[in-house]
C-alpha cells in the first residue's frame, strides 16, 4: 500500500471514531435502561386507571366518536364527560389491539425511552461523564414510581423536546421555531400537563426580553407569534376551550388529596425525590453554581408544584436537569460539545431496541390477581348478578370497567366530581347513614371492595347480606335476595295460545 492509501484509511478511522464518540454512551444506556423498566420490571401496570383508558380508547375506535359523555359507569350514565387525553385512549387501545399487553408494555418502553434518549443527549452537552450519571440517575429514580401505562408517560419525549427547544432557542437568540408549536397539538390530546408548555415557553420567552441588549420589539413579536401559535394549537381538539382549562379544574378539586399521585410531597422517608433536591443543593451551592434569574424562578414554580402534587416531581425530573446543565457544566469549567447521531450510533441505538422488544415478545406474560385486578373474585360473581348496580373500591373500577361491568365509582374523579367521591369515601368507611342511603338510592345488589375497608365488616352485621367470595385482594358481598334470584332456573317458554 501507498502513504497515500495508509492516510486515507487513517483518515476514514479517525471519522469513524469521532462519529461514535459524538453518541454519548449514557444515551445509549438510558435508552437500555428506561426500556427494561417497563419490559421486565412488572411496575407498568399498577395502575388501575390503565384498565378504562384501553377500553375508552376502544370504544372511540369502535363507534369512530370522540365520547363526551360517560357510557361506562351506571351512577354518571349519561352524565357530560370530555375524554381530554382521548388521543392516548386511541393508542393505547390501538397497542393493546395489535398486542394484548405485551403491545401495551412495547408502547410505553417506545416512549420512556425515546424520553430518557432525549433526556440523556440534553445533559451530555454539557456535563461530563460523572455528571451525566448522577444528573440521569436522580432523574430516572423521581421518575420511576410515576412510570406506568398511562397517558402522561406519551407526552414525557414532548415536555423534554420542548424543553430543549426552548433552552436552543435562548442559545442562539432567537425565538423557538414556528413548527415547535404544532407539538401543542399532539400534546394537547395525548395529556393535561400541556399547561407546562406554556409554563416553559412563557419563562424562556420573559428571560428573551429581559436579556441585555435584547431587541425588545422584535422579541414580542418573534416569541408573542410563537406564544399564539401555541395557544392555537392547545385549541385543537374536540373539546375547545373546555380542554384548555379542564387541567385548572382538576387542580382545584377539593377531594385530590385522597388520590395517591394528587397528595403533596412526603419527606416523612428518605426517597429519590428528596436525594434529588439535596444533590442540586449541594452541587449549586459547593461550585457557586449561577443560575440565570429567570430560570431560578421558573425552576421554583415547578418545584412548588412537585412539592403541592406528587405527580408533579415528573415535570421537575426532566426541566431541572437540562435547565441546570448549563450552569454547572460552566461552573465546572467545561464548554458544549455537539451532539450529533452518526450512523453507527443509530444502528447501536436499533439493535439496543430490537434487542429488548425480542425479548420481551418471546417472554409469556400474563395479569393475575392484584390489588387493582379482582379477576378471580369477580369469577364468582353470577352473570346475572354482574349485571345489577354494585358498589367497588375505588381502585376495581378501571377493572370492572375493562371487563364490561358497570361500576359505582372509577379513576374518573373528575367527572364524578368533589361532592360524590366524598360520599363514596364515606360509603366505603361503612358510615352507617351514607351506607343505608346508597343501598337505596342505587338499590346495590351487591359489592366489590378491599378486605380492609369498613364497608365490609358493615355489611356483615347488616340483615340479609351475606359474603360470596374473599381473598387477600377482594371481598364480594351480595344481597341473599338478588344472589337467590341469580340461582333460579329460567322458566321454560310457552306455547302460544291456540286462536
Amino acid at each position: 500500500m501507498t502513504a497515500v492509501t495508509f492516510s486515507r484509511l487513517n483518515d476514514r478511522l479517525n471519522v469513524a471514531a469521532t462519529r461514535l464518540a459524538a453518541l454519548s454512551p449514557a444515551a445509549v444506556i438510558a435508552v437500555a435502561l428506561c426500556m427494561s423498566v417497563v419490559l421486565f420490571q412488572g411496575n407498568v401496570f399498577n395502575d388501575p386507571d390503565t384498565y378504562w383508558h384501553v377500553r375508552v380508547g376502544g370504544w372511540m375506535i369502535d363507534h369512530l366518536h370522540v365520547l363526551n359523555h360517560d357510557v361506562f359507569s351506571y351512577t354518571f350514565a349519561g352524565h357530560p364527560w370530555a375524554t381530554h387525553e382521548w388521543l392516548a385512549e386511541i393508542i393505547m387501545a390501538s397497542a393493546y389491539r395489535a398486542g394484548g399487553w405485551v403491545g401495551v408494555m412495547l408502547l410505553f418502553s417506545a416512549t420512556f425511552g425515546l424520553s430518557g434518549y432525549l433526556l440523556a443527549r440534553g445533559v451530555a452537552r454539557w456535563l461530563g461523564g460523572l455528571g451525566q450519571a448522577v444528573s440521569l440517575v436522580l432523574a430516572f429514580l423521581v421518575i420511576g414510581p410515576t412510570v406506568l401505562a398511562r397517558p402522561h408517560l406519551l407526552m414525557l419525549p414532548i415536555l423534554v423536546g420542548w424543553t430543549l427547544e426552548m433552552l436552543s432557542a435562548r442559545e442562539q437568540g432567537r425565538a423557538p421555531r414556528w413548527w415547535i408549536a404544532l407539538l401543542m397539538v399532539a400534546w394537547a390530546n395525548l395529556h393535561g400537563s400541556f399547561v407546562f408548555g406554556f409554563v416553559l415557553a412563557g419563562g424562556f420567552g420573559l428571560e428573551a426580553l429581559l436579556a441585555r441588549g435584547a431587541d425588545r420589539l422584535k422579541v414580542i413579536r418573534d416569541w408573542g407569534l410563537f406564544g399564539v401559535l401555541t395557544l392555537a394549537a392547545a385549541l385543537t381538539t374536540p373539546h375547545g376551550i373546555e380542554g384548555l382549562i379542564a387541567p385548572f379544574k382538576i387542580m382545584g378539586m377539593g377531594t385530590l388529596d385522597t388520590i395517591i399521585e394528587w397528595k403533596p410531597a412526603n419527606f416523612a422517608k428518605f426517597g429519590a425525590f428528596e436525594a434529588g433536591i439535596l444533590v442540586a443543593m449541594l452541587v449549586c451551592l459547593g461550585k457557586g453554581v449561577r443560575v440565570p434569574l429567570v430560570r431560578l424562578l421558573l425552576l421554583l414554580v415547578i418545584f412548588h408544584m412537585a412539592l403541592e402534587h406528587q405527580r408533579h416531581q415528573l415535570v421537575l425530573a426532566i426541566a431541572a436537569p437540562l435547565i441546570l446543565a448549563e450552569p454547572i457544566g460552566r461552573a465546572f469549567g467545561r464548554r458544549a460539545s455537539p451532539q450529533r447521531l452518526a450512523a453507527p450510533g443509530a444502528v447501536a441505538l436499533a439493535l439496543v431496541v430490537a434487542g429488548f422488544a425480542t425479548a420481551r415478545i418471546a417472554t409469556p406474560f400474563s395479569r393475575h390477581d392484584d390489588a387493582i385486578t379482582p379477576g378471580a373474585a369477580l369469577a364468582h360473581v353470577p352473570p346475572a348478578l354482574r349485571a345489577q348496580p354494585v358498589f367497588n373500591a375505588y381502585n376495581f373500577g378501571g377493572y370492572l370497567i375493562y371487563e364490561g361491568v358497570k361500576p359505582f365509582i372509577d379513576g374518573r374523579a373528575d367527572m364524578y366530581g368533589d361532592a360524590f367521591v366524598k360520599r363514596y369515601s364515606q360509603i366505603d368507611a361503612g358510615e352507617q347513614p351514607a351506607l343505608d342511603q346508597a343501598l337505596k338510592q342505587y338499590n346495590i345488589a351487591w359489592t366489590i371492595t378491599q378486605p380492609k375497608e369498613g364497608i365490609v365488616a358493615a355489611l356483615h352485621r347488616k340483615p340479609g347480606w351475606t359474603q360470596i367470595y374473599g381473598d387477600k385482594f377482594a371481598v364480594v358481598m351480595a344481597r341473599t335476595d338478588a344472589l337467590a334470584a341469580t340461582s333460579r332456573p329460567t322458566p321454560a317458554p310457552q306455547p302460544a295460545p291456540k286462536p
